[in-house]
């Protein structure tokens, strides 16, 4: 199973979940916005960055992760994985995954080789499947948006769903 979060914006409770998700997880892929709140955004609830370091780095040898618009060089200094790249391309299985957070590359401006479009960035939940692609958005761990639940997604062997924090209940599926 590989458990995929984004926008975690400091949270030392999105961290510590993470951390405990990633137990039963062989990856963990993270789509920006780790340390950092951004000046647009509220200070979450639970904004304790260098507690969310500590949950972070103990997932150091599952994580994948890309630069979000709110990670910085310090953020890179103090995480123990790498979190700089603007993209990846990650192969699962037989389909070929690219990973970014959205403020660059997008759903909608992304290589046309990928089965899977995976971003974060606009805090809003998305699965679906189009134009022969799987598009995911994850949405965020700590700051939801759009009437959404703090959520995460999951994906393994039989397809994909979005969970929410709230409720431990999938409200997005797409199998595959």
């Amino acid at each position: 199973m590989i458990i995929i979060a984004s926008d975690l914006h400091g949270s030392e409770k999105s961290a510590s979940l993470l951390s405990s998700l990633s137990e039963s997880a062989d990856s963990v892929i993270l789509l920006g916005d780790l340390l950092y709140h951004g000046p647009r955004n509220d200070i979450p609830h639970s904004y304790a960055p260098k507690r969310a370091i500590e949950y972070l780095s103990k997932i150091k040898d599952k994580a994948i992760a890309v630069r979000g618009n709110c990670d910085s060089e310090v953020d890179q200094m103090v995480l123990p994985f790498p979190i700089m790249d603007e993209s990846r391309i990650l192969q699962i299985g037989d389909m070929k995954a690219f990973l970014t957070h959205g403020h660059i590359h997008s759903h909608s401006f992304h290589p046309l080789d990928a089965e899977i479009v995976m971003q974060g960035h606009t805090h809003i939940p998305v699965l679906e499947r189009r134009d022969g692609r799987i598009y995911l958005n994850p949405g965020s761990m700590t700051i939801p948006k759009g009437g959404f639940p703090p959520s995460y997604a999951a994906l393994d062997e039989r397809g994909i769903e979005v969970v929410s924090i709230l409720t431990g209940q999938s409200f997005l599926t797409l199998e595959f």
